[in-house]
This record gives C-alpha cells, sequence and structure tokens, in this order.
C-alpha cells in the first residue's frame, strides 16, 4: 500500500479546529495517524474535539487559543510542544466574515475580519514557523477562499482578507522552501457551515451558487480531508506556494448549460 499519506508520528495543530471546515481537516489528520490538536476560543469545542481525535487512538491536548492575541498563539505553541512534542503540521483555519455594502462597511467591523483571517494566520506562522525552519520539516496548510480569486457579492472585507492570505502563502513559501517547510492553502468552493449558512439556504444568492457549480451541489465539508491530508503528507513534499481549490468546478465555469 502507499505510504505517501501516512502522518503516524506527526503532531498538527488546527487552529479553528472545532467546527465546520477546519474540524473536517482535523479530523481528517487524526485518521491518517497525526497527533492533532483542534483548537480555538471555546473551551467546551475544544475539549469535545480532543476526546474525538483521542477515540481515534490519537494524541490530542485540550488548549484554547485566541488568534488577536499574540500571546495567546505563543501559549498555545508552547503547551503543545510540552505536552505533545513541537508542530509538525500547522493548518490556520480561524475565520469571520460579514455581508454588509461596502460603502456602509464599519471600519471597526473591515479591522476585525482582516484582525482575525490575516492577521491571525500571520501570527501563528510566525509563532509556529521557526521551530519547523529549526528542524528543516514542516506543512502549513491556509484556508484561502473563492473570493482569493473573484469577487463576492457585499464581502469586501472577508474577500481582500482571503486574497492577501494567498499571497502571504505564497510569499511564506518561497522564503521557507530552502528550509524544508511547504506553505500551501486550501480555496474552499461552497460549503454549507455556521459561518455562511444564512447566506446560502433559500436565498437568491445560494441558487447562484449552485447555478455556477458544475456539480450542482453545496460541499460536504468531509470532501475537504483529503486536501488537508494530502498537503500535511510527504506525498506533497515537492509541493509548496500552491493554493489547491476544492469547489465542484466553480472557478472553471463558464456557461453551465
Amino acid at each position: 500500500m502507499f505510504q505517501g499519506f501516512d502522518l503516524s508520528g506527526r503532531t498538527a495543530v488546527v487552529i479553528g479546529g472545532t467546527s465546520g471546515i477546519g474540524r473536517a481537516i482535523a479530523r481528517g489528520l487524526a485518521e491518517a495517524g497525526a497527533d492533532v490538536v483542534a483548537t480555538g476560543r471555546r473551551q467546551a469545542l475544544v475539549d469535545e474535539m480532543a476526546t474525538e481525535v483521542e477515540a481515534l487512538g490519537r494524541r490530542s491536548a485540550r488548549l484554547t487559543v485566541d488568534v488577536s492575541q499574540r500571546a495567546s498563539i505563543e501559549l498555545l505553541r508552547d503547551g503543545v510542544t510540552a505536552q505533545l512534542g513541537p508542530c509538525d503540521i500547522l493548518v490556520n483555519c480561524a475565520g469571520q466574515t460579514k455581508r454588509v455594502p461596502t460603502l456602509q462597511m464599519d471600519e471597526a467591523d473591515w479591522a476585525a475580519i482582516l484582525e482575525t483571517n490575516l492577521s491571525g494566520t500571520l501570527r501563528a506562522c510566525q509563532a509556529f514557523g521557526p521551530s519547523m525552519i529549526e528542524r528543516r520539516w514542516g506543512r502549513v496548510i491556509n484556508i484561502a477562499s473563492l473570493s482569493s480569486f473573484v469577487a463576492l457579492y457585499e464581502v469586501a472585507a472577508y474577500a481582500a482578507s482571503k486574497a492577501a492570505v494567498a499571497s502571504l502563502t505564497k510569499s511564506l513559501a518561497i522564503e521557507w522552501a530552502p528550509s524544508g517547510v511547504t506553505v500551501n492553502a486550501i480555496a474552499p468552493g461552497v460549503f454549507r457551515t455556521a459561518l455562511n449558512t444564512g447566506l446560502l439556504d433559500g436565498t437568491d444568492r445560494g441558487r447562484e451558487f449552485l447555478i455556477r457549480t458544475p456539480m450542482k451541489r453545496f460541499g460536504d465539508i468531509a470532501e475537504l480531508a483529503g486536501a488537508g491530508v494530502f498537503l500535511a503528507s510527504p506525498a506533497a513534499s515537492f509541493v509548496t506556494g500552491e493554493i489547491l481549490v476544492v469547489d465542484g468546478g466553480f472557478l472553471a465555469s463558464g456557461v453551465n448549460q
């Protein structure tokens, strides 16, 4: 059997890993053999995910994090190292959005979205990256978006943050490549999560997404696990600076009928 996707002996940290896309990736990494710390701000959800990871026979740790606070991320890094060893795989999945016409966008809301989606990703990379570079092995997986490539109506702050995440991914990839650390991103298509359900279900926006998606359905978040495992695995050792799109054909779409 091909062993290129085996993550046994690796430690993964999934920030924003207690729900939605992050939770699916965290579970996939654990199923592939990694010890996984799925973390976020709410202790109850962190505990729930740790129990789920442990039920798969992997190790975990019950550590929370707030990506808006550098000290919180550094405490997470130190806690993971103390309990499980240094982080080999970092997944940055914390995110927020708000739909509003751009001319009416409150500056505080704009700043909060970029703070979480972009600056939080940078802080985590700065906290966990040096150890990977020193050990000359590491995998960083950021979460981009369709809006890293095309505009989505009335979510300019989210789109700007995700376009920047894609650019940051490429910048870190070329800086860290000589040290054996790969930096890639996953750009999910339309997956129903707690973050976007209100924008999709029974709305013109949701119907347009379905028309534009050749597979004619929303994705199941479990379908993102394979992309996460691949990018984290030895099989992707020569893949860096890439944005792996998992979108049911959305970005390839022109006329679908």
